[in-house]
């Protein structure tokens, strides 16, 4: 490549790599963002027709209702940070809010409805390529011996 360089096309070929990075990350924000605003709606506007769950996954999910709270906060969080990157705005922040519920989603299928994991693991991959991406607005919180003020 440092030969190209030389020949004054390695601007070329970088500017263009660079370019495809920044559209894949675009791509992957939005499908993201749009997974999360829609399946986070859907829980309190039901325009997607769930099938119908019996034992264990069921079980869960009645006692995420049961609490009162859970369900509802999961649901908020999930439309609040997928407006986020649908917006482009504190993609940071709305990935960190993201990652203990993907988490959670993806332990649910795996565990108890092994049936719908591809969804799920599709969105853990974006959810990584992204984090990745904006991996140094995590620096900070990553280190070791970090001090207040």
């Amino acid at each position: 490549m440092q030969g190209i360089t030389h020949l004054g096309r390695g601007n070329f070929f970088h500017a263009n790599n660079t370019q495809l990075h920044a559209i894949a990350v675009i791509a992957a924000r939005v499908l993201l963002g749009l997974a999360f605003l829609v399946f986070g709606l859907n829980g309190f506007l039901h325009f997607i027709p769930m099938p119908p769950m019996t034992g264990a996954p069921a079980a869960f999910m009645h006692a995420l209702m049961a609490t009162g709270y859970l369900f509802t906060l999961v649901k908020c969080t999930e439309i609040v940070s997928g407006a986020l990157l649908l917006a482009g705005r504190f993609v940071p922040l709305a990935l960190a809010l993201l990652a203990p519920v993907l988490v959670n989603i993806v332990a649910f299928h795996a565990f108890l409805e092994p049936a719908g994991l591809a969804i799920p693991l599709v969105l853990l991959a974006l959810e990584v390529f992204l984090a990745f991406a904006y991996r140094n607005a995590y620096a900070p919180m990553l280190g070791a011996n970090v001090r207040p003020f």
